[in-house]
């Protein structure tokens, strides 16, 4: 069973990193944002792997469902060309900007993990759904609803962008 979770926990890891490389090298916000629903659908894999299906449900529907349609529609409201603006090829200055960028968090958290290796061990107790509702509606109410809040403000200027631009044509 554990050479079955460890082969999961790779294929996981494949999506991600290949979803995620399509969703940033992408000249086009479509398919960017296929790379970004492929990599929030291989996330809730590894949450399926953690043992927290209700968690991995939460992702499915609050990110793939939610999030990505309404990017989607900021996309489509937007009138972005589906192939793309063709700028170039990428400077080297801008790669080695982003190969930072993706070394960052593994550094830290490495050494996070190097210092503290017997927190890092400590299985989480489990978290029936009542709790985790209990827990986020309750201290993290606040949060919760300015999450709501920035999405809806996102939406809102995308459906502004896209009026302002069909007034100009």
């Amino acid at each position: 069973m554990e050479i079955l979770a460890k082969a999961a926990f790779i294929f996981y890891c494949l999506i991600i990193c290949m979803g995620s490389i399509m969703a940033v090298a992408s000249r086009s916000l479509v398919r960017a944002l296929v790379g970004l629903i492929a990599v929030m659908i291989a996330v809730a894999g590894m949450y399926l792997l953690l043992a927290a299906p209700f968690i991995a449900f939460m992702q499915i529907l609050i990110y793939v469902g939610g999030v990505s349609v309404l990017i989607f529609f900021a996309i489509m409201l937007s009138r972005a060309s589906a192939e793309g603006d063709e700028t170039g090829p990428v400077s080297l200055r801008k790669a080695v900007n982003a190969f930072v960028c993706l070394l960052a968090p593994a550094v830290i958290l490495s050494l996070i993990i190097i210092h503290h290796p017997e927190a890092a061990r400590d299985a989480p107790e489990s978290v029936s759904p009542a709790l985790l509702g209990e827990g986020m509606l309750g201290p993290y109410l606040l949060p919760f609803e300015l999450i709501s809040v920035v999405l809806f403000a996102a939406m809102a200027g995308a459906v502004l962008a896209a009026w302002r631009k069909r007034g100009r044509k």
